[in-house]
């Protein structure tokens, strides 16, 4: 599996008639070590979410509850992913200007990233982003 851009990433599911049961390992299913998980919920309606790239973070971002959609570019190219299943997370390399949308009523938006918080690694102006972009190259295919 390529590790390099962004990507559905299946994750175990365990189905039984009680309900079922989705885990996530760091080095099995997510490619880093799980460093710090937030959830983003709540969101009123026609709110965006996000709206920034990591200079080294990576992350999964997974649908807990609800759906929404995650339009990610790398500068170059762009591309929307909805997110409606447990089940799945969307992996997102550093490099990439994520914006998370539409999101369903009772929506959560589960993050598991590789670092704790760090304010110097986000670029939160898109202008300085595209420059980095420009410098650096696609990430995306």
């Amino acid at each position: 599996m390529e590790y390099n851009q962004p990507l559905i990433i299946d994750l175990p599911k365990i189905c039984d008639p009680r309900g079922n049961l989705t885990f996530v390992e760091e080095g099995i299913h997510v490619p880093f070590q799980i460093a710090r998980a937030y959830w983003i919920y709540d969101v009123p309606a026609g709110e965006e979410r996000g709206g920034h790239s990591h200079i080294s973070l990576h992350q999964l971002l997974v649908a807990v509850s609800g759906s929404f959609d995650v339009n990610v570019t790398d500068g170059f190219a762009r591309r929307t992913f909805p997110l409606n299943r447990p089940f799945q997370g969307l992996y997102l390399p550093p490099g990439i200007w994520s914006d998370i949308t539409n999101f369903s009523s009772g929506g959560v938006c589960m993050s598991l990233v590789d670092q704790p918080f760090c304010e110097e690694d986000y670029v939160r102006d898109f202008d300085a982003f595209m420059a980095l972009a420009q410098a650096n190259g696609p990430i995306m295919k």
